[in-house]
C-alpha cells in the first residue's frame, strides 16, 4: 500500500471541515486541491472508525494480530494433534 502524502491530522482536519462547514464538497476540494472521491474515501474511514470505536470494537493494530495468531496457533495445534493420530491409526 502506497504511503499517502496526507497526514492523519490532515485527513482529519479535512473531513472536519467538511462535516462542518456549510459550503460545498466540491469548494472545500478545490481549496485543499483534492479529488471529491478522496475526500469521500477519507469520511468514510473518519466515520467508520468512529463506529468501531462506539461499538467497542476498535483494537490497535498489534492487538487484531496478537488475536488472529492466537486463533491460528489453536488450529495449527488441533490440525497437529490431528495428523498425529491418523499417523498412529494408518501406519505407513
Amino acid at each position: 500500500m502506497a504511503k499517502s502524502k496526507y497526514s492523519e491530522e490532515t485527513k482529519m482536519a479535512v473531513v472536519l471541515e467538511g462535516l462542518r462547514n456549510g459550503s460545498s464538497i466540491a469548494e472545500l476540494c478545490r481549496k485543499h486541491g483534492i479529488s471529491d472521491a478522496l475526500y469521500y474515501r477519507w469520511r468514510d474511514q473518519f466515520v467508520e472508525g468512529g463506529r468501531r470505536a462506539l461499538s467497542g470494537k476498535l483494537g490497535s493494530p498489534d492487538e487484531e494480530l496478537r488475536r488472529k495468531v492466537s486463533e491460528y496457533e489453536k488450529v495449527i495445534g488441533r490440525l497437529t494433534v490431528q495428523n498425529e493420530i491418523l499417523k498412529k491409526t494408518f501406519p505407513g
